[in-house]
């Protein structure tokens, strides 16, 4: 293995174990919220999208429907959407390879990728980063429900405020300038503003949506120049 791929492989495994850590939370969380061990298992599986898991069950853990949860995660997932449009070319898969590579397209996956010198590096590092954040995402979520499960009453603990206070997790890393501050100020007054007139959970669905809009109206402003790469891997883990 080359000199370069040696880092890669590195700085993969370390964004792994740190998402592991996140996911450790997320299990706890989860089953604190309500849902099942298999169910959380599941969820970690097959959407794989940290974000958009703490969302849903969030929403879920406030007292909102599963489809109100679940309108939310998708939301919250268009941006890897976009992610997609901008490694497509990148990584150049084709068939079954492509479907694979669309449930690694991550925070964490893209900034690993467009951070290399050459298409095979960036190649490597996507699947490196993908790999190592799938399995220790997954195995962290075990270990977190398993944990809680083993809890007589996790509400003793204080567990059943975790779902806002990971929200606040999230959050507070990208509270560095005047518009990202902005915005979740403005998002957050919406939501106040709407909590008597609808049902649990909507009001995280209707701020989603409108952030997303506003996320599609800066994308033109965007397409003149080339995103800037990464120096390095994300400081944050939000996948």
């Amino acid at each position: 293995m080359s000199p370069a791929h040696r880092g890669i492989v590195r700085d993969a495994l370390g964004i792994g174990i740190a998402s592991g850590a996140y996911a450790l939370s997320f299990g706890a969380i989860s089953t604190t919220a309500g849902l099942t061990l298999l169910q959380t298992v599941a969820l970690s599986l097959l959407m794989f999208t940290g974000a958009s898991q703490f969302a849903m069950v969030g929403v879920i853990g406030a007292g909102g429907s599963v489809w109100a949860g679940a309108a939310t995660a998708a939301l919250l997932g268009t941006r890897n959407a976009l992610y997609g449009m901008r490694l497509s070319s990148l990584l150049g898969n084709r068939g079954l390879k492509r479907a694979l590579a669309a449930d690694f397209v991550l925070d964490e996956t893209t900034a690993m990728a467009i951070a290399r010198d050459s298409a095979p590096e960036s190649r490597f590092a996507f699947w490196a980063t993908g790999i190592s954040v799938f399995t220790l995402w997954n195995l962290g979520t075990l270990i977190g429900a398993l944990a809680t499960h083993a809890l007589p009453d996790p509400k003793v603990l204080g567990f059943d405020a975790a779902p806002p206070a990971a929200f606040l997790a999230l959050l507070a890393p990208r509270l560095r300038a005047r518009e990202p501050i902005a915005i979740a100020l403005g998002a957050g007054l919406i939501a106040l503003v709407c909590l008597p007139f609808v049902p649990a959970g909507i009001p995280l669905l209707i701020v989603a949506a409108l952030v997303v809009l506003l996320g599609f109206r800066s994308l033109p402003a965007q397409r003149g120049g080339r995103p800037a790469r990464e120096a390095g891997p994300p400081g944050g883990e939000s996948h």
